[in-house]
């Protein structure tokens, strides 16, 4: 496989960013490359994370634009559209992977498949404490976490198991819940064929469940990530919702829709007609 794209989204936390950055250069697999995907950060705190993907072991590229509220399914689009790897990494810019994380994530690549791997969430007070001592809990032994579940520091352990599932992971192609792009492992092809996310998900909820379900309507099949592949996510406090219910009715009647699967306002706008024609025909 080339070089793999690894897309990580991030909105005005470059202390969260930084420490994510470190877990993506600290792989044990260093094919890949690093699109920050910035959904209108300050020039300050985009200028922060700039200087400090610099000086790191595995190439960085910036894609920005303006601040208009949340617009992430936009800005991967844009991120997604520069991406030079075959293979797509959506991660977010508050987790945390884990040294085999992209490893993994290649290893799961299948044809014709999305995987979809999951997360263990960190209360408030123990990301405060990751954060501000620098700690690389990426890095820690299993062992590590079991007092942290005791204690209530994170939500679950059994997310860090590797289990060989085999056939298993392909038990249910068509489930499109618990899909979301905090960790998610996409061909670009495929990404391309149903035109990426769809911008007019704007506002916080559900662009990454109409991505998944326009693919499984498209013939691309789910591959269960779980027990392989977690991420470490930093507790923050919740976006701004005001929008949900509306995306909510949008995504109820994509789901009515079987034949639906291209984005009405998707990565195309961004893309030379040449490449949309090759990639979805590949």
């Amino acid at each position: 496989m080339n070089p793999i794209s690894v897309i990580v989204t991030t909105y005005n936390w470059p202390e969260a960013l930084t420490l994510c950055l470190d877990s993506l250069f600290a792989q044990s697999d260093p094919n890949f490359e690093i699109i920050v995907a910035d959904d209108g950060s300050s020039a300050n705190n985009l200028e922060k994370t700039r200087r400090y993907g610099e000086n790191g072991k595995i190439p960085v590229q910036y894609v920005h634009h303006e601040d208009q509220g949340f617009r992430a399914g936009t800005i991967r689009n844009k991120a997604a559209a520069r991406a030079n790897g075959d293979y797509l990494l959506f991660v977010d810019g508050d987790c945390l992977m884990r040294p085999d994380f992209v490893e993994t994530h290649r290893r799961l690549a299948e044809a014709g498949c999305f995987v979809p791997g999951n997360r263990i969430l960190l209360s408030r007070a123990f990301t405060d404490r990751v954060l501000g001592e620098r700690l690389p809990l990426y890095s820690k032994p299993w062992l590590y976490f079991l007092p942290l579940r005791l204690l209530g520091k994170i939500n679950r352990i059994s997310a860090l198991m590797k289990l060989p599932l085999g056939r298993l992971r392909h038990l249910q192609p068509a489930k499109w819940q618990k899909a979301m792009t905090c960790n998610l492992g996409v061909w670009k092809n495929d990404f391309i064929k149903v035109n990426g996310f769809d911008e007019l998900f704007e506002g916080w909820g559900y662009e990454d469940s109409d991505l998944v379900i326009r693919l499984i309507h498209a013939g691309v099949r789910r591959k269960e990530g779980r027990f392989a592949a977690p991420v470490l996510h930093l507790w923050h406090p919740h976006h701004d919702k005001s929008r949900q219910d509306v995306n909510y009715r949008r995504l109820l009647e994509r789901l009515e829709k079987q034949d639906l699967t291209m984005a009405e306002k998707g990565i195309s706008q961004y893309l030379s007609p040449s490449l949309i024609k090759s990639k979805a025909l590949a």
